[in-house]
């Protein structure tokens, strides 16, 4: 199987990337939609990953600062594949925007993945809906999606 990724915008694509957030983040990690859905949502670069089918399997957001976040991909769909070529654009994106540096606030067990992709921990473990989570940071040419799996 193979994916498409596009960017879109909030506004246009609220729908689909919703559907796709509340699956992964509401019903099965259990966060509150009030704080899965946020201000930056609105001016936030979003990107959406379809199937063959063109059916959405897979959203991630790039804040204007380089922090990414709200990846989520539906079950049936975590791969390798998924998940590296969604964070390659990501971090593509980012560097047509003009950031050189990139963070994301992972959970706990997700460090080591991150650190071997490059990134190195910024500051304490803090807590984010009820799960502590580190603020890695990557220097956007250091970047490497090689070794990245992720698993939920």
């Amino acid at each position: 199987m193979s994916y498409h990724i596009n960017k879109v915008e909030w506004d246009k694509g609220k729908d689909l990337l919703q559907h796709i957030r509340e699956r992964v983040f509401v019903c099965e990690l259990h966060i509150p939609k009030h704080i899965e859905f946020d201000s930056l949502d609105r001016s936030a670069y979003h990107i959406l990953v379809t199937d063959d089918a063109q059916t959405p399997v897979a959203t991630g957001r790039l804040c204007k600062d380089g922090l990414i976040g709200r990846i989520a991909v539906l079950p049936e769909h975590r791969n390798r594949s998924v998940y590296k070529s969604l964070l390659t654009y990501i971090v593509n994106l980012a560097q047509q925007q003009g950031c050189e540096r990139v963070s994301i606030n992972c959970i706990l067990n997700e460090v080591e993945r991150f650190k071997r992709n490059g990134f190195e921990q910024q500051g304490h473990v803090f807590m984010e809906a009820g799960i502590p989570r580190q603020r890695m940071q990557c220097p956007i040419n250091l970047f490497d999606t090689k070794p990245f799996t992720l698993v939920h």
